[in-house]
């Protein structure tokens, strides 16, 4: 138990310390008007509360990615804690960070089109065709596992029985209509209280864990083995743990969702508090999972068990239960689904936005909104006749690789506004040979390569990708206006 409390409250101590220590690099303008007064339209730009756009923010990047991959992780042991810990202060958190102020600062664009300004059109291009790939593996996902979830609920916990077909439609039913109607009117009005319900389950499932004679916090091991590889089946640490375990720690996905809530904030001195400090509260959220993982079932066995019969799912399924009965076991169970339900919904919402964008389309009128959503909603639809397995593996790669490129996104922006792009540099190099080594030494996904090999090819192309953004950024100016001298523009008009 000591060791998850230090972890979160370091957590913590790092929205604080960390946190501030990057709002100041970015360098925040409390008088800059932001996308959401600029350009209000009542659809995707319309100006909400801090405590509502955090809360949005929050359930828009925590789909079952910071259960499931936590789940998964778990099995290497709490070496998986201690990348949560790391990753989400020194990297996820960055990256969500400068993905949310980024936008702001270039209208509320999307990810693609950010990418694009600071890396060049090559990079836009390669963006765009990777975001909706990746967005539309979320959708998927975020149908398949909610839907397969709600279906065991019903069939077990009531008596009556649903396909899961059914449950797929009707998921899909209410995705079609929250990727069209404005952003207050469905998400901004019901992800606060959603926002509640997911508290209310991580809180009370690892205070459960904590009071009860039959569990001990992560009892079962040593300061040791927080790095050490204690997977039963063998698989390797590096780099599987750090494609496994990517909400919570550091996720491409978050970089396609800060955008939508970064064309409702108000005020550039929220940033820190909604995107470091949401990605914060999902690292924290990941934390409870990867405990209650390593302390429900007794043993790294037992949970391997566990998921080979089910999944994480099952996981889920039977510590909710497990742990505060049939009442709260339905709350909390239904606190899991609902994640991934107001994930699915903004990555279609988001592949909306970014096709809309390249096709330079305004989506203030319904008409235009559907033309760009129906044909994603098909090609999704579609995709969920695929093994879930399989999706989830390219998801995991995909969202990586986006990782990687929003880091160096924001290394370019740093360098040309010569600040201290080291704060985005260093994880982006090791994301980069995470994700090289990866698909070298991957069988299934890659060319599987020998790991020694792979590793060595992987870090010399984090080298040369971290001299050609070096070299190419650096000291080079923005693009366009910069943001300093487009304050003073505004100036001087007012001036005039």
């Amino acid at each position: 138990m000591l060791w998850f409390l230090i972890s979160v409250a370091a957590l913590i101590g790092g929205y604080f310390i960390y946190g501030a220590f990057i709002e100041k690099v970015f360098g925040i303008n409390e008088k800059r008007k932001t996308p959401a007064h600029t350009k209000t339209d009542g659809v995707d730009f319309v100006p909400m509360s801090t405590k509502k756009v955090y809360l949005v923010q929050l359930l828009n990047i925590a789909g079952v990615g910071p259960i499931f991959g936590p789940i998964m992780g778990a099995l290497y042991g709490p070496a998986a804690m201690l990348w949560i810990l790391i990753g989400c202060i020194f990297a996820g958190a960055v990256h969500d960070y400068f993905s949310g102020m980024l936008s702001i600062r270039n209208g509320g664009a999307s990810v693609p089109t950010i990418t694009g300004r600071y890396l060049g059109k090559g990079a836009k291009h390669f963006m765009n065709i990777f975001a909706i790939v990746l967005l539309l593996l979320v959708g998927v996902v975020f149908v398949s596992a909610p839907a397969g979830m709600i279906t065991t609920l019903i069939n077990e916990k009531t008596g009556f029985s649903v396909s899961m077909s059914t449950m797929v439609m009707v998921i899909f039913a209410y995705y079609v209509i929250a990727t069209v109607v404005p952003v207050d009117k469905v998400i901004g009005r019901l992800y606060p209280f959603f926002g509640a319900l997911l508290i209310f389950m991580s809180v009370g499932l690892i205070t459960a864990v904590a009071v009860s004679s039959d569990y001990t916090v992560m009892g079962n091991f040593s300061v040791s083995d927080m790095f050490s590889n204690l997977n039963p089946n063998d698989m390797p640490l590096w780099p599987a743990l750090f494609i496994t375990i990517a909400c919570g720690a550091i996720s491409g996905f978050h970089a396609t969702q800060s955008p939508l809530m970064a064309r409702c904030m108000e005020n550039e001195k929220n940033g820190r508090f909604v995107f470091y400090g949401a990605m914060i509260g999902e690292g924290v959220i990941a934390l409870i999972w990867c405990a209650i993982a390593l302390s429900f079932f007794g043993s790294l066995d037992g949970l391997s068990n566990a998921i080979q019969n089910g999944g994480p799912g099952n996981v889920v399924y039977s510590s909710s239960f497990g742990l505060l009965g049939v009442f709260g076991g339905v709350l909390a169970f239904l606190g899991v689904v609902i994640l991934p339900i107001t994930s699915g919904d903004t990555a279609f919402r988001s592949s909306r936005l970014i096709l809309a964008e390249y096709f330079n389309m305004e989506q203030k009128s319904l008409q235009k909104r559907l033309l760009m959503a129906l044909p994603l909603f098909v090609i999704g639809a579609v995709l969920t006749q695929v093994d879930f397995g399989i999706i989830w593996r390219y998801f995991g790669f995909a969202n990586q690789v986006t990782a990687v490129m929003m880091l160096w996104t924001a290394s370019a922006y740093l360098l040309r506004h010569n600040k201290l792009h080291w704060v985005t540099t260093v994880p982006a190099f090791f994301m980069t040979s995470v994700c090289a080594t990866f698909i070298l030494n991957n069988e299934a996904l890659g060319f599987g390569i020998p790991m020694s090999v792979s590793t060595a090819l992987g870090v010399v192309f984090a080298i040369a990708v971290t001299s050609y953004v070096i070299k190419s950024s650096k000291g080079k100016g923005d693009i366009a206006l910069d943001d300093e001298s487009e304050d003073k523009s505004a100036s001087l008009t007012k001036t005039a």
